[in-house]
């Protein structure tokens, strides 16, 4: 099947929904499918207010057309709200060819955040953006029910996987810091809430590997925690590892990815009992658990550090990627020609 995945999220972006579009773009073509994805780097781009690092395609609906034109896809896959799945979405209702999207970030809690505009104002925008999709992929159980309620349509869980290959555990060599060490890895933003992490009375060391806006004023308000920027995957799986426990403060994920690439590289999960977190261990078995969950943040780093390494590479390998492909591609819509 040809396959068009527009996405406003792509490489050299460091964050989960590059990862999950990387890893399903890499196992379709696989399992024989041809993928053409439709990205920023293809465009002229703009930095994003207030986000340097993300570019922004700058007037893209004819590039877009004419790539689509072109590649005649058999399934159009939309998987952000940016000006690349504005511009895909217009086309597909000009032409009257069905497409599916993706709800990845949770877009309104981080604009209400920033600009205090009404919750529903802004749902009531990004449901608009997804309402003639033909199946809305989500990435959790919690992500759907808040959708349904908010009165989206179409809404479809699909889950998301971990390359295990990449993520595993590989010794504690490349942090040589007191331990234990705290780690957080991901993007370095207001809504990932990291005072929540960085404020707790923790021994060791505290690392954030990321990068993002909020970096530079973090590391003058903690400079006691190390900040780190990862270059490449190994250098990133080596310092998943080299963790002792991973904190994840983040309030408002769909799911978080890095949970799961903490625990296939052996490193327990501390987060707080909210979406996201409570979906990615919400199958943990109690007598062998992978993470913990607490409105005491500190309190679940303490514990998740007594916690067996080897559960929690167990317990991540749960989430392989067939499963991801499959519904993926059992939820595209067909386009005729």
């Amino acid at each position: 099947m040809r396959i068009a995945i527009v996405t406003d999220a792509w490489h050299p972006q460091p964050n989960g929904v590059v990862r999950v579009l990387s890893s399903l773009h890499q196992r379709l073509q696989s399992a024989g499918h041809e993928v053409m994805m439709l990205s920023p780097d293809l465009f002229t781009t703009i930095p994003c207010p207030t986000y340097a690092e993300i570019p922004l395609a700058l007037f893209p609906f004819a590039g877009v057309a004419r790539r689509l034109a072109l590649f005649r896809p058999e399934a159009i896959h939309i998987a952000t709200e940016g000006p690349l799945g504005w511009a895909a979405r217009r086309w597909c209702l000009k032409h009257k060819k069905p497409f599916t999207t993706a709800y990845h970030t949770k877009f309104p809690q981080y604009i209400h955040a920033r600009s205090k505009l009404p919750l529903p104002w802004l749902y009531a925008a990004i449901r608009r953006f997804h309402a003639p999709s033909s199946a809305v992929m989500v990435p959790s159980p919690s992500v759907y029910e808040e959708l349904t309620h908010w009165g989206f349509k179409n809404v479809r869980a699909w889950s998301h996987g971990v390359d295990t290959a990449l993520f595993h555990p590989q010794g504690k060599e490349a942090l040589d810091l007191p331990r234990p060490i705290h780690l957080y890895v991901g993007r370095v933003t207001v809504e990932k809430n990291l005072p929540a992490f960085l404020d707790l009375d923790l021994p060791g060391s505290k690392v954030v590997v990321g990068s993002g806006p909020q970096r530079e004023a973090l590391m003058k308000r903690y400079p006691e925690a190390h900040f780190l920027i990862a270059h490449g995957d190994g250098e990133l799986s080596r310092y998943f590892s080299a963790g002792d426990v991973f904190v994840f403060p983040s309030r408002t994920d769909t799911f978080g990815l890095v949970m799961l690439e903490a625990m296939a590289s052996g490193v327990p999960v501390a987060a707080f009992p909210v979406p996201g977190p409570l979906d990615v261990l919400a199958e943990q078995n109690p007598q062998t658990p992978a993470g913990v969950l607490n409105e005491d943040l500190a309190a679940a780093a303490k514990t998740a550090l007594t916690l067996d390494p080897g559960h929690c590479r167990a317990y991540a390998r749960r989430f392989g990627w067939d499963r991801v492909v499959e519904e993926f591609v059992s939820f595209l819509a067909p386009v005729k020609p």
